[in-house]
């Protein structure tokens, strides 16, 4: 029998606690690094734009969703709407909980499994996040490659490039080498644990769950190549959003006018912050000092990254209340829809493949 979310809850308690109070520790080293006064007056001559990030910043929750919708094959369907507050409460339990990232993308399939299967749901989530992941990746690598060519970088941060660099190539092939050959290792390695007597109780149901979702994927991939472009093209929306959003966002709190690359190459380098950090809520922290570092590479000085930082949270905060606001309208506490993913997820698990 798996773990109750109570359970899970306090096995991640530790170590939510001690990335949350060196996240503090960060946070507030580089605050007053880049200096409080600076800081505030950035934020008021950024003023009434908040409004005009605000507004950018919605294309990014709205292309995730409308991927997701697109990650849907017949007879299921999942409305706009539906898939818009899914996204939004899984976004939010991922923010406001340590290690949410494990119970937050389940969410969003749990919150419409009363439109879907949540097996459906869950694996057009997945072949969504795949995508994402791409444009993730070759958004890093395009990302990586400006700053290493257009800007003189200090040697550790200039090995730092290359190694992410190599390392998001390789990631690339490997990804582009599974999919193209159809290769189930999840379930495979699944499989070879089972097959030693390693966590057979734990094991006996989440290989054919694996499998399932694996057949799904590869399906749709035979399927639907015809949704590849028009997916991964509204991914890019999503992340030339951010970029737009730096870009207004520098415009009005730094003295240096911002260029469209400097723009991309500090929303670049938040993605890599983003997927190196997951597992911190808002990567407190670790988002001010590299942004902190690179605006003053790119002579927007600390400052302004840091302000940056600090702004892009106020960001996060607003979506989450959003999130927080649709959990509430739903009769949902954070409890609660922990219980319900569980709930679904083991539903799924005790559940004949189709």
């Amino acid at each position: 029998m798996g773990e109750t979310p109570q359970k899970k809850t306090k096995k991640f308690t530790p170590a939510g606690i001690v990335f949350a109070v060196l996240g503090v520790l960060l946070f507030a080293y580089f605050v007053k690094k880049a200096g409080v006064a600076e800081i505030v007056d950035g934020i008021k001559r950024l003023g009434a734009g908040f409004l005009l990030v605000l507004l950018i910043s919605s294309i990014r929750p709205t292309v995730r969703s409308i991927t997701w919708t697109l990650c849907f094959e017949p007879p299921y369907t999942l409305s706009f709407f539906n898939a818009f507050r899914a996204y939004l409460i899984g976004d939010a339990i991922g923010t406001l909980v340590p290690l949410g990232i494990v119970v937050s993308e389940p969410a969003k399939a749990a919150l419409v499994r009363e439109r879907v299967p949540f097996t459906v749901g869950f694996s057009a989530l997945v072949v969504e996040n795949l995508f994402y992941s791409l444009s993730v990746a070759l958004f890093i690598l395009l990302g990586t490659l400006a700053l290493i060519l257009s800007f003189p970088l200090p040697k550790p941060l200039w090995i730092l490039c290359i190694g992410a660099l190599s390392g998001v190539i390789v990631l690339i092939f490997v990804a582009y080498f599974v999919i193209r050959r159809k290769l189930r290792f999840a379930s495979a390695a699944l499989e070879f644990l089972y097959g030693r007597g390693i966590a057979r109780p734990f094991l006996e149901t989440k290989r054919e769950r694996t499998r399932t979702i694996e057949d799904r994927i590869y399906g749709f991939y035979d399927r639907n190549s015809s949704r590849f472009l028009p997916i991964l093209l509204l991914e890019f929306c999503f992340h030339l959003a951010g970029v737009a959003e730096v870009y207004v966002t520098l415009f009005f709190i730094s003295d240096l006018h911002p260029t469209l690359l400097s723009a991309f190459i500090l929303e670049s380098v938040n993605r890599f912050i983003n997927v190196a950090f997951k597992f911190i809520p808002l990567r407190v922290g670790i988002d001010e000092a590299g942004t902190g570092l690179l605006a003053k590479i790119l002579q927007f000085g600390t400052a302004s990254g840091v302000t940056l930082a600090i702004i892009r949270k106020a960001r996060i905060f607003c979506w989450t209340a959003l999130g927080v606001a649709f959990l509430v309208r739903r009769g949902l506490s954070l409890k609660a829809i922990t219980e319900e993913t569980e709930a679904a997820m083991a539903q799924a698990r005790d559940a004949r493949p189709s």
